[in-house]
């Protein structure tokens, strides 16, 4: 069986070139193309493209059913599945459409990728999240160490994610200059931090309590005044290691560079989860949390949009459906409440009203 086909090397490199500069795919996105892809040409022991019929795409689809998971050892997930036959579909829908491939290929050839509807709707299903409450975060702030330089920054870093909704991309990028403590404001410009979309907007310290303020704003008086680090120095600097005594590497403080990406970051939230006797919670869910303590403290729709604006959504919806499902047992406290309250007509209609104007409908 060859390794690789030589023709099909140089159509996926025009391709993979389309997605980054005509549909700005992200290199994780061109990542994911490329491994699905690669996953079709082995299976057909890297049979030219221009030979494709779609009798292998049918063949693929029965075989990735019983594939299973390298890291895990499970069948794949119809998630998974669904999302490398959808990244086929679009890689021969534009083949179709190129020199040397269009009277071989048809556009109705790329839907025998397609699943079926019911294994699509099992794909697409939400599970519900496990956002951490504003109680167990207080509680793993309180519970971390801060001796040390290293213990200092993972305290800060976790106070700081709580009191901004920063992405984890974001915190492993900011910058000393994108933090103004006077005015409780963070400034996340994509210039030089990693944004979603690679959008800039500024973002206000969420009214959370505790002691998640004072964390940060002590280490950034740490970096300024006793390490002596300037503006364009990073907020949460990596790990310096050197060579321990019996050959391998132990952490030995913070260097004054950015981490290269955010593994570090939830690892840091894991190792704390663990040791303050906490479920781990991925750096992402405390957006999630964020969204959930906005709808409770919020009273007007102007309060809850700005509250969406603090986490980067231009959409108020956004925040609703994306971070702001309520929660099984929330969803369960609620309804039984409805037994002993007292609701009238007229507020249901102001109920309706406000709700309207915070989608912009009215």
């Amino acid at each position: 069986m060859t390794n690789y086909n030589p023709e099909n090397e140089r159509i996926k490199r025009a391709y993979f070139i389309y997605l980054r500069e005509a549909r700005r795919r992200n290199e994780a996105s061109v990542d994911a193309a490329a491994k699905a892809i690669g996953r079709f040409e082995f299976n057909t022991a890297h049979r030219s493209f221009s030979k494709f019929h779609r009798e292998l795409a049918v063949a693929f689809k029965r075989k990735l059913d019983g594939q299973t998971n390298s890291r895990t050892g499970e069948t794949l997930s119809r998630a998974t599945v669904h999302a490398t036959l959808s990244a086929l579909r679009a890689f021969f829908i534009w083949l179709a459409d190129q020199q040397g491939y269009r009277r071989k290929i048809s556009y109705s050839d790329a839907d025998y990728f397609n699943l079926s509807e019911k294994d699509v709707r099992i794909a697409k299903a939400v599970r519900e999240k496990s956002p951490p409450t504003l109680e167990q975060i207080h509680h793993l702030l309180s519970a971390m160490p801060s001796t040390s330089t290293l213990e200092k920054r993972d305290r800060a870093l976790i106070a700081f994610a709580i009191l901004t909704g920063a992405r984890d991309g974001a915190l492993a990028s900011f910058k000393l200059r994108h933090v103004n403590m006077e005015q409780g404001r963070v400034d996340q410009d994509a210039r030089d931090v990693k944004t979603k979309f690679s959008k800039t907007f500024s973002t206000w310290f969420f009214p959370v309590g505790g002691d998640a303020l004072t964390i940060a704003q002590d280490w950034i008086t740490y970096l300024s005044k006793d390490m002596l680090w300037g503006s364009g120095d990073p907020l949460f600097p990596s790990t310096a290691m050197t060579t321990g005594p019996e050959g391998g590497f132990v952490a030995t403080g913070i260097e004054r560079k950015h981490w290269t990406n955010a593994a570090p970051i939830r690892r840091i939230f894991r190792q704390a989860c663990e040791a303050a006797g906490l479920p781990y919670f991925h750096p992402h869910l405390i957006r999630d949390t964020l969204a959930q303590h906005g709808q409770r403290i919020c009273k007007t729709p102007e309060q809850f949009k700005a509250w969406s604006q603090n986490l980067g959504h231009d959409h108020v919806l956004t925040t609703f459906t994306s971070y702001g499902k309520i929660t099984s047992q929330r969803q369960a406290e609620l309804i039984r409440g409805l037994k002993t309250a007292k609701l009238g007509a007229d507020d249901l209609e102001t109920i309706m009203i406000n709700h309207l104007r915070g989608t912009g409908k009215i």
